[in-house]
């Protein structure tokens, strides 16, 4: 990594951090010290990145990205670690759901996505009942526990 992609990558975080509110320019704000902690890492991995010192590693720039609403692919292929061709966007509709490839013709059903979502088994009856409540043609379709998620059918 050269220092030019090193500048590039921190000043696109320090823009990112002003967005979401963190003081990051004024010594006594607390803004380098919120990040950290929002993020679960130390306060010198967001310093030595700041100060243009060094790269975080794999798993502070995860959690970074989580803090800061950007996905981990952007923040890899913008660090310089990878690039976009080796870090392809899945094909549209080739997307897994709970293991299975999702389908253009079937979208997931709730369980599907209790699944995905790492809804505990023993609760996965509750959480289709309460979000079916909110899909339009599932208050019908709640009993199956399997409704499928968009349009009911015949409406467009």
């Amino acid at each position: 990594m050269t220092s030019n992609e090193l500048d590039a990558f921190a000043a696109w975080i320090e823009e990112l951090m002003r967005r979401r509110g963190y003081d990051i320019d004024s010594p006594r704000g607390g803004g380098k010290s919120r990040i950290a902690d929002d993020a679960g890492v130390h306060r010198a991995a967001v310093t030595r990145l700041l100060q243009r010192q060094s790269m975080p590693d794999l798993e502070t720039t995860r959690r970074l990205a989580r803090v800061l609403g950007v996905p981990v692919r952007d923040m890899l292929i913008r660090s310089g670690r990878l690039t976009a061709e080796e870090l392809p966007l899945p094909a549209a509709g080739a997307a897994a759901v709970g293991g299975r490839p999702a389908s253009a013709d079937r979208p997931p059903s709730l369980e599907e996505l209790a699944e995905v979502l790492g809804v505990p088994a023993d609760q996965r009856k509750m959480f289709v009942r309460v979000v079916g409540q909110f899909l339009p043609g599932e208050a019908e379709a709640s009993g199956d526990q399997g409704g499928r998620m968009g349009n009911p059918a015949g409406s467009d």
